[in-house]
């Protein structure tokens, strides 16, 4: 009983985070809750039944658990540039205090956010940004930044080649800004003598969908024949390439393999690729942790609507977990550096 009520002080003052005080209410816009209610935080992602986002959720979910705030998530079966607009719609009927999303597109969507902003609703975006349309929400949380990915790919892809031969990206979407910002960096890095006999000769898009990503690689096999490296920067993508690869026998060692075989390498998470860094389908990929970038947005917001927080350029931001974060341009936070993963470490990680 005694432990019990040590406790006590402690789950109020828990829970005292996701309460607005009567007098934080009194300046507040209209649709945020009442005093004494729980702040609702809702996620949406760019499309369902994606391991990558399933991370980024659990992340969102165990910092509102963890503040003592309702969350929920819900996401549109295809990423189309379009297909969250009536979910944004439906959560602004919910009175959600929070609509956190990555963005299917940098400027389709500016409508609707607008729409529950003028309700009240706070908008962050997290994984994807409204790029050049920032003004549509209060701030954002993001992969290491795309300098840093778009060079660390084409510096993966091109030690493992021997920087040269003919290479090729699979992607996403052509919506997706992240996908865009990643892509312009590695084709800016690809113009560095180091990377002279490297030569990009086609990017395609699977539409974060299995089938058609296994369609398009499958496809560049096909029409490239001296193809000798492929980046594709989606989690979805490089599971079904992998996949594709392994059916093929063309990668290293494989038994329809060309020469040294075809390279595949990207971005996603360590329990998708296990299997094929381990039987040398794939050497290695990267990614950073997509649930610390869920707990970061989640804790981020929480202080935002709380009023304990304005985001601004150089301004700090001490998240319980993963401690001192500081915004940067257009009020974005970029989390920790890039893991490169392959047979010596794969076994340690479990996401």
């Amino acid at each position: 009983m005694r432990k019990l009520l040590l406790l006590l002080p402690i789950a109020a003052l828990v829970l005292a985070a996701c309460q607005r005080p009567a007098d934080e209410l009194k300046s507040s816009t209209s649709g945020t809750p009442t005093a004494g209610q729980k702040l609702k935080i809702v996620f949406i992602p760019k499309n369902s039944g994606n391991p990558y986002f399933d991370q980024v959720s659990a992340g969102f979910e165990e910092a509102a658990k963890a503040a003592g705030c309702e969350f929920t998530t819900v996401a549109p079966a295809k990423g189309d540039a379009t297909s969250q607009i009536p979910i944004i719609k439906e959560q602004i009927q919910r009175k959600v205090d929070v609509i956190a999303l990555s963005a299917n597109s940098p400027d389709a969507l500016n409508v609707v956010l607008d729409e529950a902003k003028a309700a009240g609703i706070l908008v962050v975006t997290v994984d994807s940004d409204l790029t050049r349309n920032e003004s549509h929400r209060e701030a954002c949380v993001l992969s290491p930044d795309a300098k840093q990915i778009g060079e660390s790919q084409v510096e993966l892809l091109g030690s493992q080649i021997g920087y040269e031969g003919d290479i090729a990206i699979l992607s996403a979407t052509h919506d997706a800004p992240n996908q865009n910002a990643w892509i312009a960096v590695m084709q800016e890095a690809l113009k560095q003598p180091k990377y002279a006999k490297m030569k990009l000769v086609d990017t395609v898009y699977g539409d974060d969908q299995p089938e058609k990503s296994a369609t398009e690689f499958e496809a560049l096999l096909s029409k490239h024949s001296n193809l000798r490296g492929v980046i594709s920067p989606t989690s979805v993508g490089l599971a079904a390439a992998a996949q594709a690869l392994e059916t093929s026998g063309k990668f290293p060692g494989g038994p329809k393999a060309s020469g040294a075989g075809l390279f595949l390498t990207g971005l996603s998470t360590p329990n998708q690729l296990k299997k094929f860094v381990e039987g040398g389908v794939i050497q290695a990929f990267q990614l950073w942790s997509p649930r610390d970038m869920g707990v970061l947005c989640c804790n981020v917001a929480i202080a935002i609507k709380q009023g304990k927080l304005t985001p601004g350029d150089g301004v700090e931001f001490d998240d319980p977990k993963l401690g001192k974060q500081k915004f940067g341009t257009n009020n974005v936070i970029n989390i920790s550096p890039l893991t490169t993963f392959d047979k010596s470490n794969i076994a340690n990680f479990d996401f």
